[in-house]
């Protein structure tokens, strides 16, 4: 999988952290902010609801030609034809899931640590989800904070787009793209915000601010 495939703007759904937008709604207004990857991310419901809903997402992503990603669960993403899945370290292994999906699907790995970073590139993932940058209330299971100097030691060590994730918003993504990342990923400074579509823009607008400090992967 090359880099070019991997989106910079990585926009994760969720229902637990707010109720007011539905899956679909947060898909719809995030691509009109120009988000260029949807993840979807559901910890709860029935697997026939997550494929359900998956689907309606794909297509939509179709659409626009918007990347369309799974959190955790490969059966969904297989179920919804999806472009790929994001697995973390203690979800489905990494080279099963290569063996399942084949060479054509993105595959992201989560990493906290130098050390899951480079398990991730050598059990084959697309890219690696970096992270927690700065401070985050959106995942329960978030590690320690690492801070912009380890992503950037991260960018020049593993030869893989490194997506920034945990804590990041408008403010700091000129940051964290100077610092070497190839994109980002955002859950409540999206999904949280009262108009999503907008804060997908602001988003958009410092991705590209700042975008002149990435690293070209071969």
């Amino acid at each position: 999988m090359r880099e070019g495939k991997i989106g910079k703007l990585h926009i994760l759904t969720d229902t637990l952290l707010q109720s007011r937008f539905s899956h679909i709604e947060l898909t719809e207004q995030a691509i009109a902010g120009g988000a260029d990857t949807i993840q979807f991310r559901h910890k709860l419901g029935t697997t026939r609801e997550m494929i359900q809903v998956a689907t309606e997402m794909k297509s939509l992503c179709n659409e626009k030609s918007v990347i369309f990603i799974v959190n955790d669960r490969i059966d969904i993403a297989i179920a919804s034809e999806a472009d790929g899945v994001h697995l973390g370290q203690d979800d489905f292994p990494i080279p099963l899931a290569r063996k399942l999906l084949g060479d054509n699907r993105i595959i992201g790995g989560s990493a906290a640590t130098m050390e899951e970073a480079k398990k991730c590139l050598s059990d084959g993932a697309d890219y690696v989800g970096f992270g927690p940058v700065y401070p985050t209330g959106s995942k329960d299971d978030a590690g320690p904070v690492s801070g912009i100097d380890i992503l950037r030691e991260i960018v020049e060590t593993i030869p893989l787009p490194i997506i920034a994730i945990g804590g990041i918003d408008e403010g700091n993504t000129p940051e964290v793209m100077k610092a070497g990342a190839h994109g980002i990923a955002v859950i409540s400074a999206v999904c949280c915000r009262e108009d999503p579509r907008q804060a997908t823009k602001g988003l958009y607008e410092a991705i590209r601010s700042g975008k002149s400090g990435g690293r070209r992967h071969a």
